[in-house]
C-alpha cells in the first residue's frame, strides 16, 4: 500500500511540476522566466527517472506485481502452450 502511495505522489508532483513549467512558459517575458522553465522540466523528467527506476527495482524484487490485463493474457497464452505440449 505504501508503494502506491508513493507512485500516486510522485504522479502527482510530476504534473504539477509540469504545470509549473507550463506556467512559466506562457508567462515568459525575460530571462529569468526561462531559467524557471528550464529548472521545472528538469525537476519534471528528474522525477520521471526516479519513478521509472523504483518502480523497476519494486517489480524485480517482487514487491509489487502487475495484475492487470496484459498479465492475464500472457497467463492464458502461456496456458495454452502447456496444454499443447501435454
Amino acid at each position: 500500500m505504501i508503494i502506491k502511495i508513493i507512485v500516486i505522489i510522485a504522479f502527482i508532483l510530476i504534473i504539477i511540476s509540469l504545470g509549473s513549467a507550463l506556467f512559466h512558459l506562457v508567462k515568459s517575458r525575460n530571462q529569468e522566466q526561462s531559467e524557471k522553465t528550464v529548472k521545472a522540466l528538469t525537476f519534471r523528467i528528474t522525477l520521471s527517472l526516479l519513478l521509472f527506476i523504483f518502480l523497476f527495482i519494486t517489480f524485480a524484487t517482487g514487491l509489487l506485481k502487475p495484475h492487470g490485463l496484459g498479465v492475464q493474457m500472457h497467463m492464458q497464452k502461456s496456458m495454452a502452450t502447456d496444454d499443447r505440449s501435454e
